[in-house]
């Protein structure tokens, strides 16, 4: 096997050094197919996006040296004289926003001047070539030395176009690596307003009507739809996972991965590679993680880990599936236990919306790796909707360790986690009673706006199932002795203990909140709630009944 390239998004240096190239070339002829002039590709992060760009970079630049050699044996190569007609024809402006992450927009800014400055240095002949008019130099020498104003930084992309169209007697090719990195860290650090604004008019100056352009790509995780950043560019294309076209363009495909393992020797570990990094659906076609793919294959050690996630921080992500746990609660449960949810979904993410409306979560979690969609189709006159799933072992310990933490904060730590477990496990009514007083206090005053008392137990009952997984199996509202109880947590190991709540709320129906537990007291009791644990061997059963009154808990045992 050829060496492995970990981290290496160099096309050229990559294939110079000889190493593992799983071929994805035909991403050039699927660019020059399509009639649109500006492709917005949203994939995952390490889904093999810069890789992807930097090999479209290196296909169409325009250059002196000779780079054939590099796609002798690619499938672009062998795709016909029509393609080949674009090699090394064009000039090429390529730009990544990956690391422009700052925590305030002057800096933000700062560092984009400072990527354009390169980005102008690296193209310095069209100055000194002297084709410039005299305002365009005293622009282009402003970028160069970092005192170009707002509006010249917006206006870089169109100007740099016209004057290497100029140069060249060719149109220029654009290349724009994660755009909406900078957005997200607006959205992270109250400045997206400003930021949205700048690349709304970077954007559109060089992308809307740019007569100087042939072709435009651009790479990010999502299509962000906040006060139309694209607005009014008819010639853009957008092909999100959902889409069909370009499925296999990034990611592995399984025969893709099967050849890996096989120059590997490592053909036998297939189940245990699908378990941890398979899972995911780029517009119908099963594509596997490449950086999971990549570095299980590096490493002597025979079970994979968790290479992608701990790869970046999910803060967006912790933040949204936290604020609106308790609200989708049945959702969390469905996708925790493996059976999935159905919802319908936005290819266009407002950032806006996602701390205020639940159902924006799915989307967010969609198009950035971490639920997997299954489209399903209700007719031909019906908007189309998705099987949404976790899609893999790794991508699972996201969610249990954000709710595991989530339950950590809330109870005080670590040590109270484990009280209340084992007060849950060992029968101990007022210890856990006395936790759960201080989870429903913490988790009331955390959130800006008072949550009702049912969702408070929802975010619990979710924390719960994250904090006892996986030595215990916790389920709501599932079929037992002769009702549903709220809670039930069984052990899957035989002879372990269980335990069986009953939640009830007193104001919302008038009772106080004696005569609240003592109906969850009752209903434990006449319905048997506990026998379903019992004849599923768990032992001893410990039954619960819990009241809620705003911020104050009653807990008894039964």
């Amino acid at each position: 096997m050829r060496p492995i390239p970990i981290g290496i998004d160099d096309f050229r240096l990559l294939r110079e050094q000889g190493m593992e190239y799983v071929d994805k070339t035909h991403l050039v002829r699927d660019v020059l197919d399509k009639g649109a002039q500006v492709l917005l590709l949203p994939r995952p992060r390490r889904f093999g996006k810069t890789l992807n760009l930097s090999t479209l970079r290196c296909f169409f630049e325009k250059r002196d040296e000779d780079v054939s050699s590099l796609f002798a044996d690619l499938s672009i190569w062998q795709a016909g004289e029509a393609y080949r007609a674009h090699f090394q024809r064009y000039p090429v402006v390529f730009l990544t926003f990956k690391d422009v992450r700052f925590a305030t927009f002057e800096r933000c800014l700062d560092g984009i001047r400072k990527k354009l400055a390169a980005l102008f240095e690296e193209h310095r002949a069209v100055l000194d070539a002297a084709t410039a008019s005299e305002a365009e130099g005293r622009r282009y020498r402003e970028i160069l030395d970092g005192t170009a104003s707002y509006a010249t930084c917006a206006d870089a992309l169109l100007d740099l176009a016209r004057l290497l169209h100029r140069h060249h007697g060719e149109r220029v090719v654009i290349l724009l690596d994660e755009y909406d990195a900078p957005i997200h860290a607006g959205h992270a650090n109250g400045y997206v307003k400003e930021v949205l604004e700048f690349f709304r008019a970077f954007l559109t100056a060089g992308l809307k009507g740019n007569p100087h352009l042939f072709k435009a790509v651009l790479t990010g995780i999502l299509r962000i739809a906040q006060e139309s950043i694209f607005s009014g560019l008819n010639n853009l294309a957008v092909y999100t996972l959902l889409r069909p076209d370009f499925a296999t363009s990034f990611g592995f495909t399984e025969p893709e991965v099967e050849a890996l393992l096989d120059r590997a020797g490592r053909r036998d570990r297939l189940a245990t590679v699908r378990s941890w990094c398979n899972g995911y659906a780029f517009g119908g076609t099963v594509v596997y993680n490449p950086w999971s793919i990549l570095n299980y294959i590096d490493s002597p050690e025979p079970e994979p880990r968790p290479y992608w996630v701990s790869t970046s921080a999910n803060d967006l992500v912790r933040e949204v599936l936290v604020r609106h746990a308790s609200q989708v609660q049945k959702d969390i449960e469905a996708l925790l236990e493996g059976s999935g949810v159905e919802r319908r979904l936005d290819e266009n993410v407002v950032l806006s919306d996602l701390g205020s409306r639940a159902d924006a979560l799915f989307g967010l979690l969609t198009f950035s790796g971490y639920l997997k969609a299954e489209k399903r189709s209700l007719g031909l006159d019906e908007e189309p909707h998705y099987r949404l799933s976790i899609p893999n072992r790794e991508v699972r310990q996201v969610y249990t360790s954000t709710f595991r933490e989530w339950m950590s904060e809330r109870l005080g730590g670590e040590s109270d986690v484990d009280r209340l477990k084992q007060a849950l496990l060992s029968g101990n009514a007022e210890s856990l009673e006395e936790e759960l007083q201080r989870f429903t206090q913490n988790v009331l005053s955390y959130h800006d706006t008072a949550l009702r008392p049912e969702q408070v137990y929802h975010a619990f009952v979710i924390g719960l199932l994250a904090t006892l997984e996986p030595e215990h199996e916790v389920r709501s509202n599932r079929e037992s002795g002769r009702g549903r109880p709220d809670v039930t947590i069984r052990p899957r190991q035989a002879g372990k203990p269980g335990a069986v709540l009953e939640l009830k709320v007193a104001k919302p129906v008038k009772k106080t909140l004696d005569q609240a537990l003592a109906e969850g007291v009752s209903q434990i009791r006449d319905r048997g709630y506990a026998a379903e644990l019992g004849a599923s061997g768990a032992s001893p059963v410990h039954a619960f009944a819990v009241a809620f009154d705003g911020k104050t808990v009653r807990v008894q045992a039964v």
